[in-house]
């Protein structure tokens, strides 16, 4: 067991800093997901020792609501945009160890990129153009919206079901480029034969889930192009549902450390993308599951 408690005091400001550069802002993003995955890890141990783990998060007065002057509103001062997916096991200002106006954050399912979104991002880089520092697309494994995507594209049969209502064709067609990249990142790696294998239909779900988040980041890098420079800076990451961990598994160590990367250039790298994913551990290991 352990005591989760937001703390703040009305009568005075602590203050919490504003990151001032891109790479400051990632590295809070990354810190505050490190803090709230191994919270769960951390209460277990000290149940273990008979003792209950407590941990304290101040939050500034002002970003609840409470203003220095009377009949004022907060100001809006988030360090980072973040592009998530609706689903509701990702909390994400918790995910990432986040209180109020820390982040600008809009939800659709799969973090598609829509006009609605797009349109919602480019309002908080204009509007907040001198507080936000990073843009980031966060997606999570398992997630449903490329999941019906990849039951279409193997049994397109399914996308009849589908094709007759145009809000959710709407959703899985901006995910359909994802899925073919990461079957061609697949066959590539374990040749033709590898949709017969017993966790093809799992490894080309989470494939496309690291792409579907770094396509729709460099669709916003390219996007924003005249608006980010030094200062701010385009990032995307997969959050792990059974790990808690925000980062891209491209390494043979499974227990790479948190971190949230910067999406490829062009189609070659989209390519070497693909590839080093399909070859991971983390996929290899799909793909000899019946999971």
């Amino acid at each position: 067991m352990f005591d989760l408690i937001y703390r703040f005091d009305p009568a005075g400001r602590h203050g919490i800093d504003t990151p001032t550069s891109a790479a400051d802002a990632v590295q809070r993003l990354e810190e505050g997901n490190r803090i709230f995955s191994r919270m769960l890890d951390e209460a277990r141990a000290a149940a273990s020792r008979g003792t209950m783990q407590t941990r304290i998060i101040p939050v500034d007065a002002d970003d609840l609501g409470v203003p220095p002057i009377d009949g004022t509103a907060p100001i809006q001062r988030p360090f980072a945009a973040v592009l998530g997916c609706s689903d509701a096991r990702v909390p994400i200002e918790m995910v990432l160890n986040q209180t109020a106006n820390r982040l600008f954050v809009v939800r659709v399912a799969g973090n598609v990129l829509g006009a609605e979104c797009l349109g919602s991002l480019d309002y908080a880089i204009s509007a907040m153009s001198d507080s936000v520092k990073v843009i980031l697309v966060l997606g999570h494994s398992g997630c449903g919206a490329v999941t019906a995507a990849v039951d279409s594209f193997i049994e397109p049969s399914r996308y009849l079901g589908i094709g007759a209502s145009f809000p959710l064709r709407a959703v899985i067609d901006r995910v359909i480029p994802a899925v073919r990249a990461a079957h061609w990142g697949l066959e590539q790696v374990h040749g033709p034969q590898v949709e017969t294998l017993p966790g093809f239909r799992k490894a080309l779900i989470e494939t496309a889930v690291v792409l579907n988040a770094a396509l729709n980041a460099a669709a916003l890098r390219k996007e924003f192009a005249d608006r980010i420079g030094p200062q701010r800076q385009v990032v995307y990451g997969v959050y792990n549902l059974v790990s808690r961990q925000v980062k891209v598994d491209l390494e043979a160590d499974t227990n790479v450390s948190i971190q949230l990367a910067e999406p490829p250039e062009d189609a070659i790298g989209f390519e070497r993308l693909a590839v080093l994913l399909s070859g991971s551990q983390t996929i290899r290991e799909h793909l000899g599951s019946r999971s």
